[in-house]
């Protein structure tokens, strides 16, 4: 280092000084940098609702994916894996440090005494003694068995793994936010059937009175009515909490803070003729595709390869491991003044090679090549599951198409039979009983038509899921959920 000089030529009541400095500026940043973490807790919020006063389906899955902190985890596991990807790549570069130090001692009275008395030839006999010490250092690892490439394939096939669970969340998502909202639109539907039955029966009740008033009815029907009324404002009273803690649930899936819609948000009604003729499914065709296009195969498919990687990584520790290192040395032991005169140099190359670790690395390799196996097992296990998810599904999908026309028919039929009833006995043709019965079967006609035609939606929705097709509607949401995060961030 010729013409280089580091020169350590200070005061060391100035060293205190400024360590004092340095110290109050730390205490002052961090209390300044508090504020600014409580309030990066504070950004986590919720969906923005204005303009939206009915919620469908199709919104509500868009503002989940948007808003869902399960979202957000999945994106920061993510970037953790880009992170390691990063860590591993810098293996291939050399290490280099710095360190430098300048020391100042002050001997105790018997110490100074007896360097005064005792000392060596060329040894100082001063109370106070300064000096310093600087380095710099570098190594460079030539080769490691290959461990660094298959670690770094390791962390490569890591980070796509979780690329993979990442989308298999939000696929997972989306099939949650259509179980919990269409749960809810039936929940509504049935807080609608009821208070058409409340209706009816206050209306029966107010008609039976006026018949006894005018002696053409009986008591008995009046308090038959009333009792059939209060069983009527039961289920609406159930109906209602239902779908109150319904839209809870689907409120905390869309990432709403405190799991509550606003008063002005109202769930879109259940789609009373929805079409329910689709065309003939390809089974085959169906699972292929769930095949090729499931993150979850995805994700296991790379734990494959990640877990072949790490068999790789394995095997290094068997070979030996060369590296280059070099530095450069300075020391004063009597002041601290450090110049080219102070400074030397060294270079090595240096071959370490394990001969012998009681059979530790031979079972590292087996440990890792087990879990090859293991994944390799699971994987066959979950294609084996998603098979049999679309076969279930399809077969699902079927019935209910099949119940919902069977139950339209069935509404058409008891809506008749219950006029009928209703006539009859206003013309003191038929029994109270009979109408009872009639209403009864109108209001269980109509909950089974809302449930079957739910249950023909969640068919379509579990169908879409098992086949990885549930996120094709939602590419411009994903797609800008993906940019990768900052360092700053």
């Amino acid at each position: 280092m010729a013409g280089k000089c580091f020169c350590w030529q200070l005061d060391i009541l100035e060293l205190e000084n400024n360590m004092r400095v340095v110290l109050v500026t730390l205490l002052l940043s961090i209390l300044l940098v508090q504020p600014v973490w409580s309030e990066e807790a504070a950004q986590v919020g919720g969906p923005d609702f204005t303009g939206i006063t009915v919620l469908d389906l199709q919104t509500a899955q868009r503002i989940a994916l948007e808003e869902n902190p399960g979202i957000a985890a999945a994106r920061s596991r993510f970037e953790q894996a880009r992170a390691r990807v990063r860590q591993a790549a810098a293996a291939w570069w050399p290490g280099i440090d710095l360190n430098g130090q300048s020391r100042r001692t002050r001997r105790s009275d018997i110490a100074y005494e007896s360097a005064r008395k005792f000392t060596l030839p060329g040894q100082s006999t001063d109370r106070n003694i300064e000096s310093s010490t600087a380095s710099l250092q570098a190594t460079w690892v030539l080769f490691d068995g290959f461990f660094r490439s298959f670690l770094q394939d390791q962390m490569e096939f890591g980070k796509q793994s979780f690329a993979a669970a990442r989308r298999d969340v939000q696929r997972r998502l989306v099939s949650a936010v259509a179980e919990s909202f269409l749960n809810a639109q039936l929940t509504q539907t049935k807080v609608k059937i009821a208070a058409a039955d409340k209706k009816f029966y206050e209306k029966q009740v107010v008609d039976a009175k006026n018949r006894f008033e005018a002696g053409a009815g009986a008591w008995g029907d009046v308090l038959n009515f009333r009792v059939q009324l209060n069983s009527a404002l039961t289920r609406l009273m159930l109906e209602k909490r239902q779908f109150e803690a319904a839209k809870y649930g689907l409120a905390a899936l869309l990432g709403v803070p405190d799991a509550t819609f606003p008063d002005e948000l109202r769930l879109a009604e259940l789609d009373q003729n929805q079409v329910t003729t689709d065309p003939e499914e390809d089974v085959q065709e169906l699972i292929n595709e769930a095949l090729a296009a499931r993150p979850d195969l995805s994700r296991l498919s790379l734990q494959v390869e990640e877990a072949k990687a790490a068999t790789g990584k394995a095997k290094a520790s068997f070979w030996p491991k060369v590296q280059v290192a070099g530095a450069l040395n300075g020391a004063n032991q009597d002041g601290y003044r450090l110049d080219e005169d102070y400074f030397g140099n060294y270079i090595a190359l240096n071959v370490a090679w394990n001969l012998f670790s009681g059979g530790a690395d031979r079972a590292k390799l087996f440990e890792a090549r087990q879990k090859k196996r293991e994944v390799v097992y699971t994987l066959a296990d979950l294609r084996n599951t998603v098979v049999s998810e679309v076969r279930q599904y399809i077969a699902l999908l079927a019935a209910a198409r099949e119940q919902v026309r069977l139950q339209r028919d069935s509404v058409s039929l008891v809506e008749e039979n219950r006029k009928l009833a209703q006539n009859e006995y206003e013309a003191g043709a038929s029994s109270l009983v009979r109408l009872n019965e009639a209403q009864r079967d109108l209001t269980t006609t109509y909950s089974r038509l809302a449930q079957a035609l739910v249950s023909y939606q969640l068919a379509r929705q579990r169908l879409l899921a098992a086949t990885g097709k549930n996120l094709v509607s939602f590419a411009d949401v994903i797609s800008s959920r993906e940019q990768p995060v900052t360092d700053e961030e």
